[in-house]
């Protein structure tokens, strides 16, 4: 009997969770380890933030999913992982012991890197619930007393795309209260150009992304290093190709939101061989650690390196399909060593995205996410707002029953031409 456990019940955790127990025996036993038991869908927090979703909208308590699939919930949280023992320390005090250990961490938010940022001090944020619901209240006194706002995302940023969401979610809940035209709008970002995403673009990103913003009256400034954050501004420095200061802007900003860089969590960061400097898990194509080689890792947690050299660094994103495939992977491969045979399942990281606009919206496709790719597209319209909302009510509802791949999508994306593993080869 083997004993796996799974760190972290997110995106990513939460359907590993599942996703092994269809694939390995039903002696062998899952542990997801986490603080709390509850799963929240972050990529509504953009929602949240205005008013269009509540905290138990997008909320599961894990505990009936897990028992009914008999997975071991542990909420205590984890303090730290040692690899040299094969356990994970929790925070009262406990050790989970593990045969094989998956790491779903996501990252810890690294706000304090710039003067002034995140929701502790001067800037709201979606990547929580609870920074959510902070930025509700914040949009709230915006609309009662309307003034400028900024929105983006930081130097060494990775997720780009709620960003842009948020801007335009944001721009139709003004509209809707009618104050809009005394919101005026700065779109600040790390990324070359816009539609970059961290990705060198996907199809025409660039063009959609540059139209939407200009029609919805939203100014944009690329390749920006933010120094500081106040109540009252946002201090940038927009850089050359060189490296050097092209301009200094001092941005009057009322309401800000930038998505910050991420780094490892503490109970990972700072172990030799597992992590790199940043604190991000080392993992090979077969998304296993190359000295620990009983721990594996999915999602944001992985290190990936940068697309290549920008005059700001940007980090590069993981999309939920793209963790989806890390997951199957990672779940084949740990079977197999279970039977005694050598990991050789890889995921195809592509990449399968919704940008909602509130109204409208893009949509992409990259596969794989990293170039070069077989495919690059990207379109628009009033038909991914709704594609999203379906999105999220399957998703949950996919948590909740404690499924990994219900037989209709693994049908629907086979119908699409979209598979979550590249050819498995035997040696």
């Amino acid at each position: 009997m083997a004993k796996i456990a799974v760190l972290g019940a997110g995106l990513g955790g939460s359907i590993m969770a599942y996703e092994l127990r269809d694939q390995v025996g039903r002696d062998d036993e899952i542990i997801l380890i986490n603080k709390g038991s509850t799963y929240s869908f972050v990529p509504s927090n953009p929602w949240v933030a205005v008013g269009w979703r509540e905290r138990e909208d997008i909320e599961i308590d894990l505990a009936p999913a897990c028992a009914k699939r008999g997975i071991t919930l542990r909420p205590e949280g984890a303090a730290r992982v040692i690899p040299s023992e094969n356990r994970v320390a929790m925070l009262d005090g406990s050790s989970v012991a593990y045969d094989y250990l998956v790491i779903a961490t996501g990252p810890e938010l690294a706000f304090d890197e710039i003067e002034g940022f995140g929701p502790e001090a001067q800037t709201q944020s979606v990547c929580h619930i609870d920074h959510a619901l902070m930025t509700k209240a914040s949009f709230e006194k915006l609309v009662a007393d309307p003034g400028p706002v900024v929105i983006g995302a930081v130097q060494g940023a990775s997720c780009f795309g709620p960003a842009y969401e948020f801007a335009f979610i944001l721009d139709k809940a003004l509209r809707d209260a009618k104050v809009r035209d005394r919101v005026p709008m700065t779109f600040v970002t790390s990324e070359p150009y816009i539609g970059h995403l961290g990705l060198d673009g996907v199809g025409d990103t660039k063009g959609l992304l540059e139209s939407a913003l200009r029609s919805k009256h939203i100014k944009w400034i690329t390749n920006a290093r933010v120094t500081k954050f106040t109540g009252e501004e946002v201090l940038a420095e927009e850089i050359n190709d060189d490296g050097t200061v092209k301009a200094s802007h001092a941005i009057a900003s009322r309401f800000t939101m930038m998505l910050p860089a991420f780094r490892g969590v503490a109970a990972v960061r700072d172990i030799e061989g597992l992590t790199n400097p940043r604190g991000f898990i080392l993992a090979d194509k077969h998304q296993q650690n190359p000295t620990f080689k009983n721990i594996f890792s999915v999602g944001v947690c992985v290190a990936i390196p940068p697309m290549g050299k920008t005059p700001v660094p940007v980090g590069v994103p993981k999309t939920g399909f793209m963790i989806e495939s890390m997951v199957t992977a990672t779940a084949h491969n740990i079977a197999r060593m279970i039977e005694g045979g050598a990991p050789n399942a890889q995921g195809t990281w592509n990449a399968v995205c919704l940008a909602d606009f509130g109204d409208g919206g893009i949509a992409f496709v990259a596969q794989p996410q990293i170039p070069p790719r077989n495919v690059n597209w990207s379109s628009q319209g009033k038909w991914v707002h709704a594609a999203k909302i379906g999105f999220e009510k399957y998703f949950l509802y996919k948590v909740r029953q404690g499924k990994s791949e219900p037989f209709y999508e693994k049908l629907a994306l086979q119908a699409l031409g979209i598979d979550k593993l590249k050819a498995v080869s035997f040696d």
